[in-house]
């Protein structure tokens, strides 16, 4: 189905009901990833209040020490307060209520925080913090700035679902760096292709590998190729999905 962009007019084999199909290939694309992304939502958020609460106390995220920009971290300070003061869950409104002048712990502020909010937080932490490479590690990466960078563009994505934006044929301003190394072997066995890098398929790649390391029991792979199968006049290539890509491990 292409259209000619000088004259607006679509070709003739072009269909309406092809429009409608692809539409709801994506809706139900978006809907199993943003599954996968809350998974990994949860888990980030669950291991950065445990490990920086436990290393550097309740209030650590208000210790400018702990990072790298000091005007990042105050920024971070502003957006995680302004989430705190908009949230209507009764544990935090009870906090505002009884104790008005005094700063929430970890477990309550960054409980209520943004994805985006929290994956800032975490890469400005110090990179010489032990906790943020244990963090990364239980994440299943070997460098915290890997992590960061898949946190980075995963909140994108989230964005972009979030604003029932689409997926299908997209090229994504936020890519992640991957090391085809990962000694876990669940990885890529083979180099990926530029097209690959700029498409879907490579963040689809890692919030599968994300959830295999945080929920193993986890069934996104299974619904998507679930829905690649149901819809085989959909191209996937438009995704990056191409080159053999179910030969890959992290596929198979």
């Amino acid at each position: 189905m292409q259209a000619d962009r000088i004259n607006h007019q679509f070709d003739p084999n072009s269909y309406f009901e092809d429009v409608i199909d692809r539409y709801n290939f994506d809706r139900h694309l978006r809907l199993i990833l943003f599954d996968s992304i809350e998974r990994i939502e949860i888990a980030l958020r669950a291991k950065m209040i445990y490990h920086l609460s436990l290393a550097h106390g309740g209030l650590w995220y208000l210790n400018n020490s702990l990072f790298t920009d000091t005007a990042k971290h105050s920024q971070h300070i502003v957006d995680l307060k302004s989430e705190f003061n908009r949230s209507q869950e009764i544990f935090i409104k009870d906090q505002r209520s009884r104790y008005p002048d005094v700063d929430a712990d970890a477990w309550k502020i960054i409980e209520v925080a943004s994805f985006g909010t929290i994956s800032k937080l975490y890469k400005n932490l110090n990179h010489q913090l032990p906790e943020k490479s244990i963090i990364a590690k239980e994440m299943g990466l070997n460098l915290h700035s890997e992590l960061s960078s898949w946190l980075e563009a995963i909140a994108y994505v989230r964005n972009i679902i979030a604003h029932h934006s689409r997926l299908w044929s997209r090229n994504m301003v936020k890519t992640p760096i991957v090391n085809l190394n990962n000694p876990s072997g669940s990885w890529f066995s083979q180099t990926l292709q530029p097209v690959q890098l700029k498409k879907p398929f490579l963040i689809i790649s890692c919030l599968i590998y994300l959830c295999n390391a945080t929920t193993p029991s986890h069934q996104i792979k299974t619904k998507l190729l679930a829905l690649f199968d149901s819809n085989p006049n959909i191209p996937i290539y438009k995704l990056g999905f191409l080159n053999n890509w179910g030969e890959e491990p992290i596929w198979r």
